[in-house]
């Protein structure tokens, strides 16, 4: 459960681990991406001659995205950006990264059956909800929505404060004791009641630190201290 959920939360990211401020401008293109397996990268260089297999493969383009409007499709292996080779997912993160929101870069991609070809793709700028969730990420953990609740007129939506739907395996969040079902009230020293609060102040982050949270468990209130994501 834990590897789909990052799996979900890496969709449409194409970013390095940059600095937090202006986690809007992130470069985003709209796609799952995932590594090649060994056994993939030696099928690609037998078949199409690549002296090793390489590239980062798009499982999932996202509809109405820069991706989708440029033509990407689902089995796509981005193989370069910009002429440079793409070894892995994160040499492609750190070239989107790199790149203007609003410029139209040139990326090769290896598709099943026609080959190598160019796709132009115009870079977009991240959604907030899925920068909010990347700077989680890089603590170590992921929230989610409480249990939606029946109103009065037979809706259901959303009460109260999120919950933690993914503590990363030997991550910062983890290494603190931060557990899956722990219920957040306060992050970065600010009291939160919903997921779009603690979003905002996830935001709101101007550079990489220690993060304090206070988490509701069973009866019991506890602190952590999430480490700075850039230490060892």
């Amino acid at each position: 459960m834990q590897r789909a959920l990052l799996a979900a939360v890496l969709l449409a990211i194409v970013m390095a681990s940059g600095a937090i401020g202006a986690t809007t401008r992130f470069g985003w293109l709209g796609v799952r991406i995932r590594d090649l397996s060994e056994q993939e990268m030696n099928d690609i260089s037998q078949k199409h001659g690549l002296r090793e297999g390489f590239g980062a493969l798009i499982v999932d383009v996202m509809k109405e995205t820069p991706a989708a409007a440029a033509g990407l499709k689902n089995g796509d292996l981005v193989v370069a950006f910009k002429n440079r080779p793409i070894v892995d997912t994160r040499t492609l993160q750190r070239y989107i990264a790199a790149a203007n929101v609003g410029e139209t870069v040139t990326l090769t991609v290896l598709r099943r059956d026609q080959g190598r070809r160019p796709i132009e793709v115009r870079i977009g700028s991240m959604p907030e909800s899925v920068a909010a969730d990347r700077v989680a990420a890089e603590y170590g953990f992921l929230l989610r929505d409480p249990e939606a609740l029946p109103d009065p007129a037979g809706a259901q939506a959303p009460s109260g404060p999120p919950t933690v739907a993914v503590v990363f395996p030997t991550g910062r969040a983890e290494s603190a004791g931060l557990q899956v079902g722990d219920v957040l009230v306060e992050i970065g020293g600010k009291h939160v009641e919903s997921l779009m609060a603690v979003r905002e102040v996830l935001l709101g982050l101007t550079e990489r630190g220690p993060l304090p949270l206070v988490v509701k468990r069973d009866q019991q209130r506890l602190s952590f201290v999430l480490k700075d994501p850039q230490l060892p």
